[in-house]
């Protein structure tokens, strides 16, 4: 069960990384999974956002993601380094 007070300190932990590059691997279901690299740009109270740019258009996008996707593992986030 996921409570508040977890979501609230995942959000307090991810705060501290924004500017950093992270690399974002989501689970889409049936074997398909999306993986970003990209500039952790906002942490929201339910979301946090990342900005990616895309290598074939050379254009950005921000994909946004839930804390609870983060807790039951449907995301993973890994921080590489503060810009």
């Amino acid at each position: 069960m996921i409570v508040q007070k977890d979501i609230s300190r995942l959000r307090d932990h991810i705060d501290g990384f924004v500017g950093a590059k992270v690399k974002v691997k989501a689970n889409k279901g049936r074997r398909r999974v999306d993986e970003n690299v990209g500039i952790l740009e906002k942490a929201y109270p339910n979301v946090f956002v990342v900005k990616v740019k895309d290598d074939e258009s050379a254009m950005e996008r921000k994909l946004s993601y839930s804390y609870a996707d983060l807790i039951t593992r449907n995301v993973e986030l890994t921080v590489h380094k503060k810009i």
